[in-house]
């Protein structure tokens, strides 16, 4: 708990129980891998999910999109999930009246639309989800736009990343390995666009391409991060899947199959 404690989420209401919080918000909302699959049962708090509402918090707050009522007294966010019946979830929050309180507000719960105290307090004027679609060309990859790797500070930046896959190996063989990889994805993503898969980071978009570095391997070990800048694609690092996914999760449930067979 101490750790969840840093988040800007924390800094603006206190949760009583947050790890209860977002087992109710898990059972409430669509139902979603929130955990890695390699995770012991006996570890797996929801990890996804909090990475989730963390950021998604962030987003909305650097946007102005978190919705004050009756003189501040109530406050409430829209998570950007869905019930089962696909009605919008909300996070909703109380005035916190504690004198020595850290955090502005105290967490009520998450509701969905049709609540009844979420309709009284807000009356009916519910915020909106979070915006990542602003410039949706961002969103997909032009095939036709060159990438230009910076090959050195890939490697260099990400050499735990990298190091049961390349073991031993020299130099030259790394970066000869990451050229081929990195082609490879290249004319994956001309044959098909939607094996790009954008993620939100940074306040930015950006596009990830998967990276098969073990040979003879069907699925990638790696995704590599780009991002536009005019009319050139760079990229400068490389995520773990796992890293990749919950990046990408914050703008949608990611759909393609390199990213989430081992998820």
């Amino acid at each position: 708990m101490s750790e969840l404690r840093k988040t800007e989420l924390f800094s603006f209401a206190f949760f009583p129980d947050f790890n209860l919080a977002i087992s109710e918000l898990a059972e409430l909302a669509e139902p979603e891998a929130w955990d890695f699959s390699d995770e012991p049962p006996e570890l797996r708090s929801n990890k996804i999910l909090k990475n989730y509402l963390e950021y998604t918090f962030r987003k909305l707050k650097s946007d102005n999109q978190i919705s004050f009522y009756q003189s501040r007294r109530y406050a409430c966010f829209n998570t950007g999930l869905y019930t089962k019946g696909l009605e919008n979830i909300y996070a909703y929050f109380e005035k916190n009246w504690n004198e020595d309180a850290l955090s502005p507000y105290f967490f009520k719960g998450f509701c969905k639309a049709s609540n009844f105290t979420l309709m009284r307090v807000t009356a009916g004027d519910l915020p909106k989800r979070a915006n990542f679609f602003q410039y949706p060309g961002k969103l997909v990859y032009d095939p036709n736009v060159p990438l230009a790797p910076d090959y050195d500070h890939i490697l260099e930046d990400n050499l735990e990343r990298f190091s049961k896959i390349f073991e031993c190996e020299s130099w030259s063989e790394r970066l000869r390995r990451l050229k081929g990889a990195i082609d490879e994805a290249q004319k994956r993503v001309e044959a098909n666009y939607k094996i790009a898969v954008p993620q939100f980071y940074n306040g930015n978009i950006q596009l990830l391409l998967p990276l098969k570095l073990t040979s003879g391997s069907s699925l990638p070990d790696l995704a590599l991060a780009t991002y536009r800048e005019r009319n050139t694609y760079v990229a400068r690092t490389c995520l773990t899947l796992k890293m990749a996914y919950s990046n990408a999760r914050l703008i949608v449930q990611p759909q393609s199959s390199w990213l989430t067979t081992n998820i």
